[in-house]
């Protein structure tokens, strides 16, 4: 019971990580139906920039909240002018095209990105500094730290603020109007565009900060931390439902735990020849059963009702 408790700490921990970024795809997919691939290194870039504006603070000697503040800050604008700058150039010429182009599109911005940020920071891995003392906590026999507390804490509110956003703003109403109809949407006076723009734009915004929160549970921050973390969010959000926000938040809570038990029971009864060095597997075999037997997801519904 105890090792049950602990890896189903560790999935909801890491479920909510891939939550926050599950929902980049869905707001995206809910209006335009474009998968955009390019969200995993959206998320890779406000870690490297938050990364190493931290190092850079904390090593010159600012408190630790006004650091941590500022390399947030600054990691949300760069991922916030990088996702309007890509839906301008890259994606809005294409909004009329069959999909096969924007996807294509899509995928080479993620290299793009990807190489860019090699190009900057190097290959090394970029290390978290120690922002505060790690302590650990005990729960029925299962173990938990502050830092995965404040983690799970952070995500929690960001995942709430979005959802009040979308469901009790105007803004968020002229997010559903055009998600529904962009062409009906445009003649009752919504500006489609920009609607389309500030979507982007929340979308990695909530990259930002989870790309903050990986590099502070990983330790770590890497130019090519995006491309897995990008298919295992998607996975999750087509296991809930793509471009549907609660399906969103559902499908990466349980693609974390599915990861957690697998890597956990599977691995033990293999021998740990399916580990947690192959916890990979079970998310996209997750995405494999998902699309054969409920291609809609677990809260799919049609495209037009979407939120």
């Amino acid at each position: 019971m105890d090792v049950l408790l602990q890896q189903l700490l560790n999935g909801l921990i890491l479920g909510s990580l891939y939550a926050m970024v599950a929902l980049g795809y869905t707001m995206v997919y809910g209006i335009l139906e474009l998968i955009n691939f390019a969200h995993g290194e959206i998320v890779m870039l406000g870690a490297m920039v938050a990364v190493s504006l931290l190092t850079l603070l904390v090593g010159a000697g600012v408190p630790v909240p006004l650091a941590l503040f500022l390399a947030l800050g600054a990691a949300v604008a760069v991922c916030m002018l990088t996702g309007i700058l890509v839906e301008r150039v890259a994606y809005r010429p294409l909004r009329n095209a069959p999909r096969l182009a924007p996807l294509i599109t899509a995928i080479g911005v993620s290299i793009v990105l990807q190489n860019l940020a090699m190009i900057f920071w190097g290959r090394q891995y970029l290390s978290f500094p120690p922002v505060q003392e790690v302590q650990v906590y005990d729960w029925m026999g299962a173990t938990v730290t502050n830092v995965q507390l404040i983690i799970v804490g952070v995500a929690a509110l960001t995942m709430g603020g979005l959802l009040l956003l979308v469901n009790r703003t105007r803004l968020g109403r002229a997010m559903r109007a055009t998600a529904q109809n962009r062409e009906v949407a445009g003649l009752m006076g919504v500006d489609v565009n920009r609607v389309i723009a500030v979507t982007f734009a929340v979308g990695s915004a909530l990259a930002a900060v989870a790309g903050l929160l990986i590099a502070a549970y990983y330790g770590i921050a890497h130019y090519n931390m995006g491309f897995t973390l990008g298919l295992k969010a998607f996975s999750a959000a087509v296991l809930g439902g793509i471009g549907n926000i609660p399906g969103a938040l559902l499908g990466g809570l349980l693609l974390g735990v599915i990861e957690s038990l697998g890597a956990g029971y599977i691995g033990d009864l293999t021998g740990g020849f399916l580990g947690s060095h192959y916890q990979d597997i079970f998310a996209f075999f997750v995405l494999i059963l998902v699309l054969v037997f409920r291609p809609s997801g677990l809260l799919g519904e049609r495209v037009g009702e979407r939120a």
